[in-house]
């Protein structure tokens, strides 16, 4: 770990195991989809349709959804203006409505119906980014991947595990300090402390269980 960071290397895994302890018998929104439907092609849509969207207005959507579609083909039976209007509770409802349509079509076409396993074709689907792909590889093929969205390059920032300007970069740097048994649990930790404890505008710090180790509180306490 980079000199100078509060969270040293020997209390990654202290840290991590009290987050843990936290957030146990919470679950993302994605897991909830992997859980109830063993899709990995839903648990793709759903991760597709929560970008820049609260994830209680994803489930909303997904779940109407979901009642219609299984498989890509059957979310080509649905014609372009009824998607669109299923979709619309979400941000940037038509572009995920043509990015799903792309999709589908692309998984038919060039994957037998199937969601590919890898990093490098999962990212050639429309939509899908590093965040998306590393996400689904966890979720629905047990790979061990490090997912970060903002969430995890907050919380990695703010206890020093990093000192990054872009998720890639946090991506990168969380593969060198974390142990790998914690790679594929990082996402589902950071996601849940997040949005209950260390949120991006007003962290609950004096609620925090790992404050003690913390850069973003020791330096608060400064001011």
């Amino acid at each position: 770990m980079p000199e100078g960071n509060i969270a040293q290397k020997n209390n990654v895994e202290e840290i991590l195991l009290r987050i843990e302890e936290e957030v146990k018998g919470m679950l993302p929104f994605g897991e909830k989809v992997r859980e109830e439907t063993k899709a990995p092609f839903l648990v793709l849509l759903s991760v597709i349709l929560s970008a820049r969207t609260k994830d209680e207005t994803t489930e909303v959507v997904c779940k109407k959804l979901f009642k219609k579609v299984k498989t890509p083909k059957d979310l080509l039976k649905i014609p372009k203006s009824k998607l669109e209007t299923i979709l619309k509770p979400i941000g940037f409802y038509r572009q995920k409505a043509r990015y799903l349509r792309e999709t589908a079509k692309k998984i038919i076409r060039e994957y037998d119906c199937d969601v590919p396993d890898s990093f490098k074709e999962l990212i050639k689907l429309p939509g899908v980014g590093r965040k998306t792909a590393n996400l689904v590889l966890s979720l629905s093929f047990g790979k061990n991947t490090i997912c970060v969205d903002t969430h995890v390059h907050r919380i990695s920032n703010r206890l020093g595990f990093v000192k990054t300007k872009t998720p890639f970069e946090t991506e990168m740097e969380l593969k060198r300090v974390l142990p790998e048994k914690w790679w594929s649990k990082i996402n589902t930790l950071f996601v849940l402390y997040g949005k209950s404890i260390c949120t991006p505008l007003r962290p609950k710090c004096e609620e925090c269980s790992v404050k003690e180790f913390c850069k973003f509180f020791r330096e608060k306490n400064r001011r």
